[in-house]
């Protein structure tokens, strides 16, 4: 298999178009699942996967088989995320203490509670784990990501972040604890004492606009709402807290991103 992969690298880069498309498409599905946990924001998140591809086709040429490919692939994303204008202007700089105000001032009480719509309720599961990562700045976020949620090796997560795999830990403990801690206290799957659960929470979610009128299509393989509740209520708080993170399914891209960045920029040199 390995062979194979340098062999399609070496025909992608010698302008082959069927070997780039093939490796490009083989890694679509990895950089958008990485850019929708990094932005929480589906429309954000492909068009971050869309810019994210154009660089790796134009950047080919600089692959020198230091390291997977697929390694090699997340540092260009994680470059990306972390330093492009666009995504750093679109980034809503939400704190923990915000984001937790925010769940409780909408809640009802339990008698006004939504119906079990389990489509509905996992919609907004989904939506809320996600954008409760956007309360570690990037750099934190992008440690969490890469060790909790994608649950990469430290050395090869450090060599994304371009860190030693001592300051990665570290930066990976505190992101966890303060996930851990978060979840512990606000969200009712982890915990039956906390305030928010996603019945009380949804006709708030759907008055606010923060659903869509329909599930997002990259949710379609995630577990369902009854499977999360009863995953989350057979462990303790804090090893909910990253079980629920992980929860979201494959999160596949929505749409050939690959066959539509090649139709825009030329094959490598």
């Amino acid at each position: 298999m390995v062979e194979d992969k340098d062999i399609l690298i070496r025909q992608a880069k010698d302008d082959d178009a069927a070997a780039l498309s093939e490796l490009v498409k083989g890694v679509q599905d990895k950089v958008f699942r990485l850019s929708i946990r990094m932005l929480a924001d589906p429309e954000a998140a492909q068009d971050a996967t869309q810019e994210i591809l154009i660089r790796v086709i134009t950047k080919l040429s600089t692959f020198k088989g230091d390291s997977r490919f697929e390694t090699w692939v997340h540092k260009v994303a994680v470059n990306y995320l972390l330093t492009a204008r666009k995504v750093i202007a679109r980034d809503p700089g939400l704190s923990f203490e915000t984001f937790g105000q925010d769940l409780i001032d909408g809640l009802v009480d339990e008698n006004l509670a939504s119906p079990e719509d389990h489509v509905m309720l996992n919609d907004l599961r989904l939506r809320c784990t996600m954008a409760m990562l956007m309360c570690l700045d990037r750099k934190h976020r992008a440690t969490y990501v890469l060790g909790e949620v994608l649950e990469m090796e430290n050395t090869e997560a450090a060599l994304i972040l371009g860190i030693e795999p001592a300051a990665f830990r570290k930066q990976l403990s505190r992101a966890r604890a303060s996930v851990q801690e978060f979840t512990a206290a606000h969200c009712g799957l982890a915990s039956p004492t906390a305030p928010c659960s996603c019945p009380r929470r949804l006709p708030a979610a759907l008055n606010c606009g923060r659903l869509g009128a329909a599930p997002y299509a990259a949710f379609g393989e995630a577990p369902s709402y009854a499977a999360a509740k009863v995953m989350a209520g057979a462990v303790n708080s804090g090893l909910a807290a990253v079980k629920l993170q992980r929860a979201t399914g494959p999160l596949r891209a929505p749409e050939d991103f690959a066959a539509k960045v090649l139709s825009l920029v030329d094959p490598p040199d």
